[in-house]
């Protein structure tokens, strides 16, 4: 027997070479990824309304005469063809349409439409309905099931993708086609038997039908709404074994990574404990039992793959200079890689004033360092000089080479493509070993993303705040009371407090986002001269920057007027006030990043997000969840759920998280189950996991390696 992941497209009548093309455009290369198509949407066509039902916005099917035709001319060429039946008239119009179609539309003869109802010239219209001609004695018309409408393609219509689908359905049933032998059983479900009851799942070949052709019947209505909603137990069936290759693939990858070696690193204590002596605080009970575990990771032989996760402000550089000295108390080096020159210059700073005093070179590289510094910047890399070498992207550029890099820490990793990491990692590979590593990430990851996204990684969390910490209290202030937030601002700094005013523009420009936080600071010096008020922006030169952050840090400056580059990494305790303007334009991670620079000292801090009236629901929403929660987590959620996982996480790049079917956010109460039924395949049916994990992954594995 052929199962249907063997048998081509061109199997299907009507395949050929160019069609071929254009399926696989859309991932479909075998009659089963056409099965595994499944429709966007539903159109009920199973019933004929009349056409005074019409509403603006409806889709309906309606049947008529036609009782003119004739073109139209304006911007647009169109044909418009007048119909009615015994309710009403409405006019269907035609922006693309041949002769054969203007003389067959002719007056008298009967058409069935199906479309949204839209406002046009005449009323009331029909804008490009699919339609069908009605001929005297036809009978049983009516679609007897909803009609799917799927993710189509450039020369590739709903029509004849229905028709490809259908051939495809055909093949689920006994019968042959073309020369195929086709039983029931040519679609394999995988899911054993026992599973299958024990999750009260239909079977594969059910649910497929079921989400291509669901029936019409008095039940349509609910039908429609669980499909909708995607809580219909045929899709729920899917998603579940979407989401359970997923798991299966990146539990893999990890199993596939513990067969390699990795230098095991002894926690021998000397720098360690040099280190915690100089720290001018105690490490929180979170800290020191997240640098436990990794501890205990490093001094194995098989390689770290450990998130750290820590809310803004918890500690983990503190955590990653720990585990930096491991390595470099085993002869290792440490890479600490952040996305933004800025964070970097300031793990280069913390790192720097912490490790060196112990006598621990720390080398440093980012794209700007040019000439003489950088060549003796990779001559330091290349001969194991700089112990910890800190930097940009521009660390896993060509002829940068380390000694003995052993570990790697990335901060921030959600910023970085999946290939810039890959890259990195290759750095540090010798014939006998590959780079412990350890993933930084002040945005929470969501439980529901961390099991599933990060399956691959054991995680840490760093659960607590250091003592002394205040929370912020976060206020909506609308744009129309600019004058009043000003003056509160002057008055906080003459009281001897410190402020940001944080400019943000849509454009992603940093030419524009520079002139807009110029344009401000000029403002804000004519309003209020007796304030000294500094300015930083991503234009600016490295040393600017240090330069004008060293003068807030040091309290010569009142308010600092910055762009998103302040979000993450600078730490002045004593600023207690920010003003975020147009907090509706980012995302809660990152408005929850920028709040997280003030409070960070003793003093009762204020974040004020001066916002754009009128705001959209989903605006308000947002913005009411920041001022409502400090919780980082709980945050992390909500935005999971506003925007989904490939915006939050920058994870659409990698493939791994563009699910055809699951919706984390929707599927959430299905991961549970998921994680304990992939461990049951994994002992009871290994014999499936590859082939689920290519039936719904093909090849986008790889990515997992990071």
């Amino acid at each position: 027997m052929t199962t249907l992941e063997q048998m081509p497209l061109t199997a299907l009548k009507g395949v050929g070479p160019s069609l071929s093309v254009r399926l696989a455009a859309l991932h479909l290369h075998n009659v089963q990824d056409l099965l595994f198509h499944l429709p966007l949407r539903y159109q009920d066509r199973t019933r004929i309304q009349p056409i005074a039902a019409s509403r603006l916005g409806m889709e309906l099917q309606i049947e008529g005469e036609v009782v003119s035709t004739e073109l139209a001319f304006g911007r647009r060429r169109s044909l418009l063809c007048r119909i009615k039946d015994p309710s009403g008239m409405i006019t269907m119009r035609l922006f693309h349409f041949s002769a054969a179609q203007k003389n067959a539309l002719k007056p008298g003869v009967r058409v069935r439409c199906y479309g949204e109802i839209r406002l046009g010239k005449t009323g009331l219209e029909f804008y490009h309905p699919e339609y069908q001609f009605i001929r005297e004695g036809d009978t049983g018309i009516n679609a007897t099931h909803l009609t799917p409408v799927y993710p189509v393609t450039e020369g590739l219509a709903q029509p004849r993708l229905r028709t490809l689908i259908d051939q495809a359905l055909a093949m689920l049933g006994d019968g042959a086609l073309g020369g195929w032998a086709i039983g029931d059983s040519a679609l394999i479900d995988w899911l054993p038997e026992s599973m299958r009851q024990r999750l009260g799942f239909a079977s594969l070949t059910d649910a497929v039908r079921f989400l291509h052709h669901p029936p019409g019947d008095g039940a349509t209505s609910n039908i429609l709404h669980a499909l909708l909603e995607g809580s219909h137990p045929a899709q729920q069936r899917l998603a579940f074994e979407e989401l359970l290759s997923h798991r299966l693939c990146l539990r893999r990858l990890r199993q596939q990574a513990d067969q390699l070696s990795a230098p095991p690193m002894k926690s021998r204590g000397h720098l360690i404990q040099a280190f915690l002596a100089d720290l001018p605080f105690a490490l929180t009970a979170a800290q020191s039992r997240v640098h436990q575990e990794i501890a205990n990771d490093l001094g194995r032989g098989t390689p770290m793959l450990r998130l750290l996760q820590g809310d803004v402000g918890s500690g983990k550089t503190v955590v990653a200079a720990l585990a930096a000295l491991q390595a470099v108390e085993n002869g290792h080096q440490a890479a600490v890689m952040a996305p933004t020159e800025i964070l970097a210059e300031q793990h280069y700073i913390n790192f720097s004033q912490w490790l060196e005093p112990l006598g621990v070179r720390v080398g440093w590289l980012s794209g700007k360092v040019k000439g003489r510094k950088r060549d003796e910047q990779l001559a330091a890399f290349a001969a194991g000089d700089a112990q910890v070498i800190v930097g940009t992207h521009a660390l896993f550029q060509e002829g940068v080479n380390f000694a003995r890099l052993g570990l790697i820490i990335i901060d921030e990793q959600h910023r970085f493509g999946v290939h810039q990491r890959l890259a990195l990692r290759e750095k540090g590979a010798t014939q006998h070993f590959i780079p412990h590593q350890l993933v930084m990430t002040a945005t929470p990851i969501p439980r529901t993303l961390a099991m599933s996204a990060y399956a691959d990684l054991d995680c840490s969390v760093i659960d607590e705040l250091p003592p002394g910490r205040t929370p912020v209290k976060t206020l909506l202030i609308s744009n129309e009371r600019r004058a009043e937030v000003i003056e509160r601002i002057h008055a906080a700094c003459i009281n001897g407090s410190q402020a940001y005013w944080v400019c943000t523009l849509i454009e992603e420009s940093e030419a524009l986002q520079a002139q807009a936080a110029e344009a401000t600071a000029q403002a804000l010096r004519e309003q209020l001269p007796d304030l000294a008020i500094g300015l930083i922006h991503g234009r600016m030169k490295p040393r600017e920057k240090s330069a004008v952050m060293d003068d807030f840090k040091q309290q010569r400056l009142h308010l600092l007027v910055a762009t998103t580059v302040i979000e993450v990494g600078v730490d002045v305790p004593n600023a207690s006030l920010m003003v975020i303007e147009n907090p509706e334009r980012l995302g809660l991670a990152q408005l929850h990043q920028l709040r997280g620079r003030v409070g960070r000292g003793a003093a009762a801090s204020h974040c004020l997000l001066l916002y754009q009236p009128p705001l959209s629901a989903i605006g308000k929403q947002r913005l009411c969840i920041m001022r409502d929660s400090n919780d980082g987590f709980y945050i992390a959620e909500q935005d999971l759920q506003i925007r989904g996982p490939g915006q939050m996480l920058g994870t659409q790049q990698t493939g791994l998280m563009s699910f055809r079917i699951a919706d984390l956010t929707r599927d959430a109460h299905l991961l549970d189950r998921v994680q304990r039924e992939a461990a049951v395949l994994q002992a009871e049916a290994p014999q499936a996991v590859d082939p689920l994990i290519k039936r719904w992954l093909a090849d986008r594995e790889l990515y997992g390696n990071v």
